[in-house]
């Protein structure tokens, strides 16, 4: 049992995105996510200046915060006309609260022929958690960030939750 918690431990210390800080959220993430799309870290993300971001949220949770210049794109509602005057070759960030309902968009995506697409890995909380900025529906700057349930919640670290 110790070896596998060391295993465990290791897996995440040492994956591919072990930027995000907190371990278990990166576990919660490594076993949430099935990976098999690509995926962008915040870090990468937020050099990629050309690229635009979708938020895979429902409307009230992109109204209260989302990255600069993000489309809404939504989950339960999402319709592919959102993606009007997107080239299917120009870079595409999807991302949602931590990355689960955007990695399903972003399949969604892949399969209309998007090509340059990536799952933004640990979402707009990991966003915040790292200290970028969010922007309210009036387009400023705010510390508020929709923190979809109390259970997910807990993975927010920083900014205001809303509920």
């Amino acid at each position: 049992m110790r070896m596998f918690f060391l295993i465990v431990f290791s897996s995440v210390t040492f994956c591919s995105f072990a930027q995000v800080n907190d371990p278990a959220f990166n576990l919660m993430l490594k076993t949430l996510l099935k990976h098999d799309v690509p995926e962008i870290s915040v870090k990468d993300a937020v050099t990629r200046y050309n690229a635009t971001f979708l938020d895979a949220r429902e409307k009230a949770e992109y109204d209260v915060s989302h990255i600069h210049g993000a489309r809404y794109v939504g989950y339960n509602d999402f319709d592919s006309t959102r993606m009007r005057g997107i080239r299917k070759d120009f870079p595409v960030i999807v991302y949602c609260s931590v990355g689960y309902r955007s990695e399903k968009i972003t399949e969604k995506l892949q399969r209309e022929g998007f090509t340059d697409i990536h799952n933004l890995y640990g979402g707009i909380f990991e966003w915040v958690n790292e200290g970028y900025k969010v922007y309210d529906d009036s387009g400023k700057v705010t510390d508020k960030v929709h923190a979809y349930d109390h259970a997910w919640g807990i993975w927010l670290k920083k900014g205001e939750k809303v509920y």
